[in-house]
C-alpha cells in the first residue's frame, strides 16, 4: 500500500511541475489590444430617447379606432435594436418599427393604434424591448372613451 501511494505521490509531483510554463509568455501585445478595445466598447449601451412618453387622446367615441406616433432618437454610444413592442392589453396594437439597428444619433418611430374599448378613463402601457441598459422603456397612451350611445341599456326592474 505504501508504494502504491508513494508511486502515486511521484506521478503528481512529475506532472504538476512538469506543465510549469510561464503564462506571461504566451500574451500577446494584439491580443491586449483586442481585449482593451471589446471592454470598452462593451459599457458602451444605446439610448432611446422618446419626443414623448405619454400621448392622450382626449375624448372619443366608444368602438373608434386612433392611432399617434411615437418617435424616438438613439443618443447613446452603441446601435440600437428594438427586439419587440407590445401593448398591455389586445385593444392597443403597436406597429410599423424598424427591426434593422438604428445607428446613434439615427431617428425612428413606430404607431401605435387603440380601438376605443372600455369606458370612461382608459389608460394603456405599450413596453419597448431593446438592447438598452435597463432592457425596456415605456410610454403610454390615454383616452376618455365616451359611453357607446347605440349600446342596449339593461332593463330596470321595477
Amino acid at each position: 500500500m505504501k508504494k502504491l501511494i508513494l508511486g502515486l505521490s511521484a506521478i503528481c509531483l512529475i506532472a504538476f511541475t512538469s506543465c510549469k510554463e510561464n503564462a506571461a509568455k504566451k500574451i500577446e501585445a494584439s491580443n491586449l489590444a483586442e481585449a482593451a478595445e471589446r471592454d470598452a466598447n462593451a459599457s458602451k449601451f444605446p439610448v432611446i430617447e422618446f419626443d414623448k412618453t405619454e400621448h392622450d387622446f382626449g375624448e372619443i367615441e366608444a368602438k373608434k379606432s386612433v392611432s399617434t406616433i411615437f418617435k424616438y432618437k438613439n443618443t447613446g454610444d452603441a446601435p440600437l435594436v428594438i427586439t419587440e413592442i407590445k401593448s398591455s392589453c389586445g385593444c392597443t396594437v403597436p406597429q410599423d418599427w424598424s427591426r434593422e439597428p438604428l445607428a446613434p444619433g439615427a431617428s425612428g418611430e413606430f404607431s401605435v393604434k387603440f380601438n376605443g374599448s372600455g369606458t370612461n378613463k382608459v389608460s394603456k402601457t405599450i413596453t419597448v424591448t431593446a438592447n438598452t441598459e435597463k432592457g425596456k422603456e415605456t410610454v403610454k397612451i390615454s383616452a376618455f372613451v365616451k359611453p357607446d350611445p347605440n349600446a342596449k341599456k339593461p332593463a330596470v326592474k321595477s
